[in-house]
């Protein structure tokens, strides 16, 4: 049975990086590391400033 938990929460760690769910806790995570007085935003700001920024400057992408 712990094999099989095991695996459940790999594949679930995989999904969530992959479509990005952690992203945020990360992102608090360095600004309270690196900028301890920045205020943090809230998931639906950092979202929307995410998706402006890659709409501002799409990189490598096609479309």
């Amino acid at each position: 049975m712990s094999t099989l938990r095991r695996g459940w929460r790999a594949l679930a760690w995989y999904v969530t990086g992959v479509l990005g769910e952690s992203d945020y806790e990360r992102y608090v995570a360095h600004l309270r590391r690196v900028h301890p007085g920045a205020s943090v935003p809230t998931v639906r700001e950092y979202w929307r400033d995410r998706y402006a920024s890659q709409d501002a400057d799409p990189g490598a992408r096609c479309c």
